[in-house]
């Protein structure tokens, strides 16, 4: 949405009272100049016709003196000069000028109408109403100062009511028309700066996610890579074939790492409508391959899964392949060489339960490899999100657990045999 337009922004509640700005658009000097023409026009064929009396645009009033006709024509032109600035600074002394020549006035009668009007545009009511009833008082007094021939002085005196009301209603009606336009205009900048923040926001959170995705991909891949890199270092007399097949897995972690990078920033370039989950995203069923990755690693993992990973949503499947995947992860960081326990069990009913448990490596856990410090908060948000939770810690069985549990709703067809059975 463009910016209002500054000959608009006196429309604004906060401005009601603030002189409209001198700078006029094309359409204001049109209107500017018609209304000069008429206002003034008026003046002069009203003067002329008082001094001549051969022309008809005036009633026939009551004799005038011919300083009165020039003393009007000299208020008519001041008026009618007056309407080029009738938006600026100068309205309402105009109109306070109108207000008082208009008991006597006949040439400044159109023109004292159009600064009116510019009244009921651009000032509040109750400025309008003090005018209005200032025209009033005038319109009343006119006919006592200068009668007119052959009307009765209530009929005089109750057109020139109607048009001074007419007028004031037709400025309320434009005025009213403006605001309703500014504030629509209001409001729809308003929705767009909410819609552009709420994108923002997206993006932000986005970015979160994507971040933490990352690690949970890359981290189990650099460690595999800092594992077999230090198994070579260590062993400067492996055999050529040792040193192949160390090279090998480096080589296949790496290509993994860098694909699994790929597929993770390519979120950031991917325009998914359909609120699909961006690969990578494995579940449950990938846990054989993550188990025999860490075996590759020399880390001896036991992988027990008591569930049939299909029946598993996939939302609960991914955040337990995660919790998994850390797990192993940390066990190859601080304890490596020992055996890993990996249990996974549960029904809709009862949940999802993980349990991942190696020795408590003996000196401490190893910091050979360094880590962020974040996996297992972030491990716990992921859980927390899902609706479950997770805890870790040393047993007194000398053993490092992480355990979690998360929500199993169950699909369609389960609730429907429960319901058919209930």
């Amino acid at each position: 949405m463009g910016k209002l337009r500054p000959e608009y922004r006196w429309l604004l509640p906060s401005a009601l009272e603030t002189p409209a700005p001198t700078r006029r658009s094309t359409r204001d000097w049109v209107i500017d100049a018609l209304c000069f023409v008429i206002g003034y026009g008026f003046c002069v064929l009203a003067t002329w016709d008082l001094l001549s009396d051969d022309l008809t645009v005036v009633p026939e009033w009551h004799y005038t003196p011919t300083w009165l006709v020039w003393v009007d024509f000299a208020v008519g032109t001041v008026i009618g000069v007056g309407l080029w600035w009738r938006r600026g600074r100068l309205l309402i002394p105009l109109a306070v000028f109108c207000a008082v020549a208009s008991v006597f006035t006949v040439a400044g009668g159109p023109a004292s109408m159009i600064v009116l009007f510019t009244v009921a545009v651009h000032r509040r009511f109750g400025v309008l109403a003090a005018f209005a009833l200032a025209g009033l008082v005038s319109n009343a007094l006119f006919p006592l100062l200068r009668p007119e021939d052959g009307r009765p002085y209530g009929q005089t005196v109750g057109w020139g009511a109607a048009f001074i009301i007419i007028v004031c209603l037709w400025g309320m009606v434009i005025r009213s028309r403006r605001q309703l336009v500014v504030s629509l205009r209001d409001r729809a900048e308003r929705a767009e700066s909410e819609q552009q923040l709420r994108v923002a926001q997206a993006r932000s959170v986005e970015r979160t996610r994507i971040a933490r995705e990352m690690h949970d991909v890359l981290a189990h891949r650099i460690s595999l890579l800092s594992l077999h890199a230090g198994a070579l270092e260590i062993k400067p007399d492996a055999t050529p074939g040792e040193v192949a097949k160390a090279a090998g897995v480096i080589r296949a972690s790496a290509h993994q790492a860098l694909q699994d990078l790929r597929e993770v920033i390519g979120v950031l370039r991917a325009d998914r409508s359909d609120g699909a989950p961006e690969p990578p995203q494995p579940t449950l069923g990938a846990l054989p391959a993550l188990a025999e990755e860490s075996r590759s690693a020399g880390v001896k993992v036991n992988l027990d899964v008591r569930i049939e990973p299909a029946a598993v949503p996939d939302g609960t499947g991914r955040a337990a392949y995660r919790i998994v995947q850390e797990g192993l992860t940390n066990a190859r960081k601080h304890a490596p060489g020992t055996s890993v326990r990996v249990a996974v069990a549960g029904s809709p009913a009862d949940g999802l339960a993980i349990d991942i448990r190696n020795p408590w490596p003996i000196g401490g856990p190893s910091g050979a490899i360094p880590g962020t410090g974040t996996g297992l908060v972030g491990l716990t948000e992921r859980a927390l999100l899902a609706g479950g939770r997770l805890s870790h810690g040393r047993t007194p069985q000398n053993e490092f657990v992480l355990s979690a549990w998360l929500p199993w709703p169950p699909d369609k067809k389960t609730a429907e045999r429960a319901g058919a059975a209930a």
